[in-house]
């Protein structure tokens, strides 16, 4: 035997055998059988008029199909007009880092925003401060791919909300803001963004899973609780890429600026979203002043959780029933707190009749208190207390 190419015969290097006069007869058979039924398979398909022009059949399967297609039905539902309305006021934003004169600009980061305000040459996008947070240069890309030079106008890092302009020219479609206090538990919810960069425009639903849900926050990565945020949790699928974007409701409203979710293994379908009516008021103030001003009481303060039982009986003296509350470690000069009497050691416990039990909660309620008098209930020595803090 030996190596061929196919342009031999392969029959001159094959062994020459006797044939058996069996084996042919067998092959003989068979070929016998498969031609009859055959025959008769195209025989009774023509009884049935199928073969009646073979060629012209064949050839028109291959172009044309006996079944009956119907035209595509153009859906429309109330998500789709609701997405219809705020698609368009929904965008990428970019972030870089470096020197762009020098040693060029790397991407770094990217997010969503929401246009909502356009004013002379000027349109104004909302976002998440840690979408651009750090960055030396922002870019946005508006909705027909276009991407445009972004000025942060203002970032709050308590809130996690940041104010951002741009050329307005672009800008066709702005946001229309809805009342998150309206909210009801199980209602359909919209969440709109760019997803891991580069899905810009991407679509996810669900429903509202509560409508004022708390979260601690630690804005300085030490462990300790600095802020408790105010949000709307839902189970729209909410992934990198969409902080900063809309949760729009049924009527295309934005009533939430996506935030955040858990992201773990063994849970699904938990994400949060800032509320349009505890994001306005900061918005207004960085698009003014660039900045958010809040009133501090002028105390260095520590949660009643970290003192010692003998510490809490001995030196603040406090009752047994007392188990929640901050403790005064330091009161600065001239400060609020030293104007309303407050002292070093003493245990605030409410703020207006609501409890306080972190120093997370008194801040929040400072805050809010801005501008207004403010109720304060300690105990100094074992005995409950109140003072008035005039903003």
């Amino acid at each position: 035997m030996g190596y061929y190419d196919d342009s031999e015969s392969k029959e001159q290097y094959l062994p020459q055998k006797k044939r058996n006069p069996f084996f042919t007869v067998l092959i003989m058979i068979i070929v016998a059988v498969v031609s009859s039924a055959t025959t008769v398979f195209f025989m009774t398909s023509d009884e049935f008029g199928l073969l009646e022009d073979r060629a012209s059949t064949a050839s028109s399967q291959t172009t044309t199909s006996s079944l009956p297609v119907k035209n595509a039905v153009a859906v429309k539902s109330d998500t789709t007009k609701a997405v219809d309305k705020a698609l368009e006021s929904v965008v990428g934003i970019y972030t870089y880092q470096g020197n762009q004169l020098f040693e060029g600009t790397t991407e770094t980061g990217a997010g969503s925003g929401v246009i909502y305000k356009k004013s002379g040459n000027y349109a104004y996008i909302v976002t998440n401060h840690h979408v651009v947070e750090g960055a030396s240069q922002v870019e946005v890309q508006v909705s027909e791919g276009t991407r445009l030079q972004a000025k942060v106008i203002g970032s709050d890092e308590l809130t996690d909300l940041a104010v951002l302009r741009i050329d307005g020219s672009k800008v066709n479609s702005v946001a229309e803001f809805g009342d998150s206090s309206k909210l009801t538990l199980g209602e359909p919810a919209i969440a709109i963004g760019n997803p891991l960069g580069f899905l810009e425009g991407s679509v996810t639903e669900g429903i509202i899973s509560s409508t004022n849900r708390t979260i601690p926050v630690d804005t300085n990565g030490d462990g300790q609780e600095d802020w408790q945020s105010e949000v709307i949790q839902t189970d729209a699928s909410i992934n990198p890429g969409n902080s900063g974007g809309a949760l729009i409701n049924i009527d295309g409203q934005v009533i939430g600026i996506n935030s955040s979710k858990i992201a773990q293994d063994e849970v699904e379908g938990i994400g949060f979203a800032i509320p349009m009516n505890v994001a306005k008021p900061i918005i207004e103030d960085l698009e003014q002043d660039g900045k958010v001003d809040r009133p501090t009481l002028g105390v260095r303060i520590a949660d009643l959780s970290q003192v010692n039982p003998v510490g809490r009986t001995e030196t603040l003296k406090l009752p047994d029933s007392v188990q929640e509350g901050v403790v005064i470690i330091e009161v600065e000069g001239s400060s609020l707190a030293e104007k309303a009497g407050l002292k070093q050691y003493d245990v605030i416990t409410k703020v207006n009749g609501d409890k306080i039990s972190s120093d997370a909660e008194l801040r929040r309620s400072i805050y809010e208190s801005n501008g207004k008098k403010m109720s304060i209930t300690y105990y100094r020595n074992g005995k409950e207390q109140t003072t008035t803090v005039s903003f």
